[in-house]
């Protein structure tokens, strides 16, 4: 459940510790799903992300969401905050440690009825889905933004926001590829490849954010982009 990325910080030790010590804190039951994930070192959006990701969602206050990589369901739950009465929010996993202890956070937080849980590789389960999402959040496996992206872009409405975490690699992205470690190339190619893409597309429009290991965030400026 580590993530050795998790505690290379992208930008100064200092800051990203005022980031996370000196911002609002989450209240209530959401707070104690925070605070626990961080003891254990679970792998949950880092709190400056957190902050961000509220701010992002009472301005664009969504009604569909669609997350890809559940994990303990923490930022699923987090997302399910800001889509109002009639909103919902999807996410998809497929790690049963995660599944379960997913669902046991979405119990915990009274949210069943809120969110729904595909249980799956992401790879079969995106092109199944129809429908127009107003917010993506992926945060899944890295070597797969790639992969995912045109099924992300397809099920995006027109203006709205994808929202790609961990896209820095903990600042490894620009670093030549022969200095990467020979297990971590496939990933770092297939970043750098996602990267690439999103920001010479001429129908897309995107913001790099150094939050947590890398933030970015896409929208369409077209119903339709083909990659």
């Amino acid at each position: 459940m580590q993530n050795e990325m998790m505690h290379r910080p992208v930008v100064k030790a200092e800051l990203v510790d005022y980031m996370r010590s000196q911002q609002k804190s989450l209240t209530g039951k959401l707070n104690i799903i925070e605070k626990d994930a961080n003891k254990r070192g679970v792998p949950i959006i880092p709190h400056e992300t957190v902050v961000f990701m509220e701010f992002l969602l009472g301005q664009i206050k969504p009604q569909q969401v669609l997350e890809i990589g559940t994990a303990i369901g923490f930022s699923a739950s987090l997302m399910a905050q800001y889509v109002g009465d009639k909103g919902h929010v999807t996410t998809i996993d497929r790690f049963d440690k995660m599944i379960a202890e997913a669902k046991e956070t979405f119990r915990f937080l009274e949210l069943e009825d809120k969110i729904t849980l595909l249980e799956g590789q992401a790879a079969d389960i995106l092109p199944t889905l129809k429908g127009s999402y107003d917010f993506i959040f992926m945060d899944s496996a890295k070597s797969k933004y790639i992969e995912f992206l045109p099924d992300c872009l397809r099920l995006l409405k027109k203006e709205g926001v994808l929202m790609v975490d961990d896209v820095f690699q903990g600042g490894t992205i620009l670093q030549d590829e022969k200095e990467i470690p020979r297990g971590k190339r496939g990933i770092h190619k297939k970043l750098n490849q996602f990267l690439d893409t999103v920001n010479q597309h001429p129908d897309l429009a995107s913001s790099l954010l150094p939050l947590g290991d890398g933030v970015m965030l896409i929208t369409k400026k077209a119903d339709e982009v083909v990659l």
